[in-house]
């Protein structure tokens, strides 16, 4: 059997419309959607747009078809969210983009106190109309668990994710506020911790706090979350990039990176995180794979616009990554890692005065002063300006005694390359190294230390700083059968018995966990079942059925005085769209064709 495109089991979950009435109420509909998001990237087989490409279409009145190729999904969910008091009420509709018509909607009233068994039925049953629609997915029995039993705690955490996720000073700010609020109702609630080490981090590589003081409330709240929950994805990114950026450990960064994507597939952030992480240790080819895994949940982002383009620059695509870092810098002129690495393009390049003006006029709010000194010293050295060189050397060896100026470490290192210095690079990266340095980690690498890479001592050094790479396990090894010969045997009968004589396809809200229910096979097997031997997903399987059924109605000149809906309905139909669009696949002719024709 020939595997279906994966392109079909991809959706995007576009933010929920807030009914509330209310702005304010604003972070309980993108609450719900996000929790929506995070319930359908735990099924492994089914692709999850991720919330920063989902949230760019908010408010925008765009086709769901643009916005389907533009996400590169088949499937769209929709829906809206109404607080009133103590009762919600939420809607909701998957959208099969390509053919542009609803395949499935439902609406929900309930209590707000069962707000996560809600969600889980929710999350549980778009679940299910994805496998019945598109092909097998192995689903759990539970997508979303109870994280709280406090509501208001619940809320305020809510309220601190839509602040944080506007990425500024300020709403970070206002995002531990509401985090800490939580945990005071709730001392135990896992995500809040999680929240409060994102948000320190934020603060601690911004270095809009003080690195040290931020980095320690970060890890502070890390280990709370992880003590509460070792399975949690996000605290494991986080501990990633702790490893990284403060202890400038590759080896612990890179193992809970790999955790964290064990735990969650559908997080874009980890995976080009990894990508980074086997990027600058030299393997471009695993690099690549998780890029490409991180794009493809995430095409919108500019975080992996970035990456994408840091990619090219490592691959030595110069021409290619400078312009992807010019798209990243037009989106947003405040990007500082994409005018760094931009200058280093540059470079490569040749283009020295260029560069040398770029930085001269890179705006000064985001100028990290020894960066600029040590690209424009490098700049210098590679233009074979010996006056400003030594100017601009000098200055930078200055700052380097500092140990705790990290960027002055990693380009002295690289001024000493690119004046061909050799001994006078690898002695100062001897001194460096214990400084751990996640700069260093950055650049020792890079294209700009080429001259240094045929030394016997750069790969020493190299191995010192990267360590050996774990050894991980295909994801392409194909998984062993759900059923053997002989059960798939036996459960074919036994389904196709049941549909001929018991014609459950005649009930119109009939669902492949009813069914299931009736045959008496667990609904993961019985949706592998139809995928693997029957080689239909579930709807082509059921309607195939009620088209049969339709079609004998329809040639029976008893029935002459019912219309062809109507007929579609005794069918088990329950929508014109749906009847009309099934009939043509399977016939290749429109209902009133067939009727012509077996006239």
């Amino acid at each position: 059997m020939k595997e279906k495109p994966s392109r079909e089991k991809t959706i995007a979950v576009l933010p929920f419309v807030n009914m509330s009435g209310s702005e304010e109420m604003e972070y309980f509909s993108d609450g719900i959607t996000e929790e929506i998001i995070n319930a359908l990237a735990r099924i492994s087989q089914l692709k999850v747009t991720s919330r920063t490409s989902s949230f760019f279409f908010k408010n925008k009145n765009i086709p769901i078809g643009q916005i389907a190729r533009e996400l590169n999904v088949t499937t769209i969910l929709e829906g809206s969210v109404r607080l009133a008091a103590n009762t919600i009420r939420i809607t909701a509709q998957l959208i099969h983009a390509e053919e542009d018509f609803h395949f499935w909607s439902e609406s929900w009233d309930r209590m707000l106190d069962n707000i996560f068994e809600i969600q889980d039925e929710i999350s549980l049953l778009i679940a299910d109309k994805l496998r019945e629609q598109y092909g097998h997915l192995d689903i759990q029995d539970h997508l979303i668990e109870t994280k709280t039993a406090n509501i208001e705690a619940y809320e305020y955490f809510l309220k601190g994710r839509y602040h944080f996720n506007k990425w500024n000073p300020e709403d970070a700010g206002k995002a531990i506020d509401f985090y800490e609020m939580a945990i005071k109702l709730d001392p135990i609630h896992t995500d809040s911790y999680v929240g409060l080490a994102d948000a320190y981090s934020f603060f601690a590589v911004t270095e809009l706090m003080p690195a040290e003081e931020a980095w320690q409330k970060s890890r502070e709240n890390m280990d709370k979350a992880y003590a509460l929950n070792p399975g949690n994805a996000g605290v494991h990114y986080l501990l990633a990039n702790y490893s990284f950026f403060y202890e400038a450990n590759f080896q612990e960064a890179l193992k809970h990176g790999l955790k964290s994507i064990e735990l969650k597939h559908n997080y874009p952030e980890a995976q080009q995180f990894i990508s980074l992480l086997y990027l600058i240790s030299g393997d471009t080819a695993k690099a690549k794979e998780y890029l490409e895994v991180a794009h493809s949940i995430d095409p919108l982002s500019q975080e992996t616009l970035f990456y994408r383009a840091y990619y090219q620059y490592r691959a030595e695509n110069f021409s290619e990554a400078l312009s992807l870092f010019d798209e990243a810098l037009k989106n947003n002129p405040q990007n500082i890692p994409a005018y760094i690495v931009r200058s280093y393009c540059l470079l490569k390049l040749g283009q020295y005065n260029e560069t040398i003006s770029f930085l001269e006029n890179m705006p000064n709010e985001i100028v990290v002063h020894d960066e600029r000194l040590g690209i424009l010293n490098l700049a210098y050295i590679l233009k074979k300006d010996t006056v400003k060189s030594e100017e601009y050397f000098n200055k930078l060896y200055e700052a380097a005694q500092n140990p705790k100026s990290f960027q002055a470490h990693s380009y002295l290192y690289l001024a000493y390359a690119n004046l061909n210095e050799t001994d006078k690079a690898f002695n100062w990266l001897k001194e460096t190294i214990k400084l751990k340095s996640s700069v260093l980690l950055l650049n020792y690498t890079d294209p700009l230390a080429n001259s240094l890479k045929d030394y016997p001592r750069y790969g020493e050094y190299k191995n010192r700083l990267y360590g050996h790479q774990p050894v991980i396990a295909s994801t392409a090894n194909a998984k062993a059968p759900l059923l053997d010969a002989a059960t798939v045997e036996a459960f074919s009968n036994k389904l196709t018995k049941f549909v001929t004589e018991e014609q459950p396809f005649l009930i119109p809200n009939l669902s492949l966990r009813l069914l299931a229910d009736q045959v008496e096979i667990h609904p993961n097997k019985l949706s592998w079942l139809l995928n693997e031997r029957i080689e239909k997903n579930f709807n082509e399987f059921i309607n195939y059925y009620r088209i049969e059924y339709f079609k004998q109605l329809a040639i029976d000149p008893k029935n002459s005085h019912i219309s062809l809906i109507g007929l579609a309905y005794e069918s088990g139909f329950n929508s014109k769209t749906v009847f009309n669009t099934y009939f043509k696949k399977e016939t290749g002719m429109t209902p009133k064709e067939f009727l012509k024709q077996n006239a």
